[in-house]
């Protein structure tokens, strides 16, 4: 059957909406390019850059040939997809190039989370069957749990868990929880770095070099997230039948101010919460605090009102403060607060979606605003408890699953001895002793050797 004009006009509109969204989501991978490279030690710079660079193309190629499938293919599997391996039969009724496009950039973001964990002491090579494994098959199993129509765990199923479905309408569980308990597992297998508590296992501060790329960075990715938590309608001309001007486009212009209003409460309460506990006024941690207000906001990003996100923010502030005091006292160390952001702040935005999710506006972002259907929503809101529910299984499960896939990966790398590098290329920085130099020609760190001939001439190589 033809197209009509009207239809082939909105379908275009759409289609440029996703990808305009698309490109926004992976404009967050420069941003968690410049996040990384300011957070660690100069020495490390050069190796936390090409390890960004490493995530996205080879999480390109795993989710081309199998993540995709895995994530959105067969409608009848509610565990696993089976078929458009390599984006065959794509496009059809269902999905075209740019959803594909879309759900990639969500796709590499996973894997740069979890590389920021294991930052300054992992070979390379390892960085390659990680990312490959993590983007092409356990973060895509997790995405058709909860995104896909067939999916057990799926909002938008035909006969979703206790009437309702996780709501996790962007990702703090499917994208940032994933990302964040393969770094936990990654992190805790190959230890501290060197030097970074004493003898007592008291910490020491090892400050990253460059406060100028962690703030460039997190506006970056600000930018960013307007496509990763908007986007997610993938449809902008959708119209509400219940109102006479309201559709997508007024729910995805919430969805941005939610967003907005709770990374920025989460940044104004990490400021004078960390001031009262350090005496300073430190801008990394602000920074963090703003991120993990994105992240907490992510699951419930379309369904809360924007005094909720305001709720969201303060209590995520406090998570992560909260979990980087318990990991200090643990002699947990991720470079990035990786696993305390993205994994804290995501299971409490899954938690708060059970809270306070609005019955409207679940109707809107679940049924295209079709006020004849009855779903539950927050407990807070007088939604029940079915909801809520479903957001603490989505926690449980991903917590399991990404265990049980990606800690025997990262164990296994560690018997056979190619996860971690040595103390003495650890001590010279991975630049130096794995990349050849360093990021920065002009700065001879810690009187280290300047080029890598230097380097093996150290270490008894002719």
């Amino acid at each position: 059957m033809e197209m009509s004009w009207e239809q082939s006009v909105t379908y275009s509109i759409n289609t440029v909406y996703l990808l305009f969204s698309a490109y926004l989501v992976f404009v967050m991978q420069l941003g968690f390019a410049m996040l990384c490279a300011g957070s660690v030690r100069a020495k490390n710079a050069m190796n936390i850059m090409l390890t960004n660079v490493v995530d996205a193309v080879v999480g390109s190629i795993s989710y081309y040939l199998f993540g995709f499938a895995f994530a959105f293919g067969d409608t009848s599997n509610p565990f696993i997809g089976t078929n458009f391996f390599a984006l065959k039969d794509i496009p059809n009724t269902s999905f075209d190039y740019s959803f594909f496009l879309y759900q990639w950039a969500f796709a590499i973001a996973v894997a740069g989370i979890t590389s920021g964990s294991i930052a300054e002491r992992t070979q390379f090579s390892a960085y390659l069957i990680f990312s490959f494994f993590l983007s092409g098959f356990v973060y895509p199993v997790v995405a058709h749990w909860v995104w896909s129509s067939s999916g057990w765990l799926s909002a938008s199923s035909t006969n979703p868990l206790f009437a309702s479905g996780a709501i996790d309408f962007a990702g703090s569980g499917v994208v940032h929880m994933v990302g964040a308990v393969a770094g936990f597992w990654g992190a805790l297998i190959e230890g501290p770095r060197v030097g970074r508590f004493d003898a007592f296992g008291k910490p020491v501060p090892m400050r990253g070099h460059n406060a100028t790329l962690v703030v460039l960075g997190t506006f970056l990715l600000w930018f960013g997230w307007f496509g990763f938590n908007p986007g997610s309608f993938d449809k902008i001309l959708v119209a509400y039948p219940s109102t006479t001007n309201q559709g997508n486009w007024t729910a995805i212009g919430r969805t941005a101010v939610t967003t907005t209003l709770a990374g920025s409460t989460a940044g104004i309460v990490t400021l004078f919460g960390r001031r009262l506990l350090v005496g300073h006024w430190d801008a990394l941690d602000v920074c963090n605090g703003v991120l993990g207000g994105f992240v907490a906001i992510t699951s419930g990003c379309a369904v809360v009102e924007p005094w909720a996100a305001i709720v969201c923010g303060f209590f995520s502030a406090w998570v992560l403060i909260g979990l980087n005091i318990v990991v200090m006292k643990l002699n947990f160390d991720d470079p990035l607060e990786a696993t305390q952001l993205h994994g804290g702040c995501g299971a409490w935005g899954l938690i708060f979606t059970g809270l306070f999710a609005k019955e409207e506006f679940v109707i809107q972002a679940y049924e295209a605003g079709d006020t004849s259907v009855v779903r539950p929503y927050g407990l807070f809101m007088g939604g029940g408890w079915g909801l809520l529910g479903c957001q603490v299984i989505e926690l449980l499960v991903i917590v399991g699953w990404v265990s049980v896939t990606m800690g025997p990966i990262f164990y296994a790398q560690h018997r056979l001895g190619i996860l971690r590098i040595s103390v003495e290329e650890e001590i010279a920085g991975l630049d130096i002793s794995s990349h050849g130099g360093y990021a920065y020609n002009t700065h001879q760190e810690e009187n280290q050797p300047r080029f890598y001939a230097d380097y093996m001439r150290m270490h008894g190589h002719s």
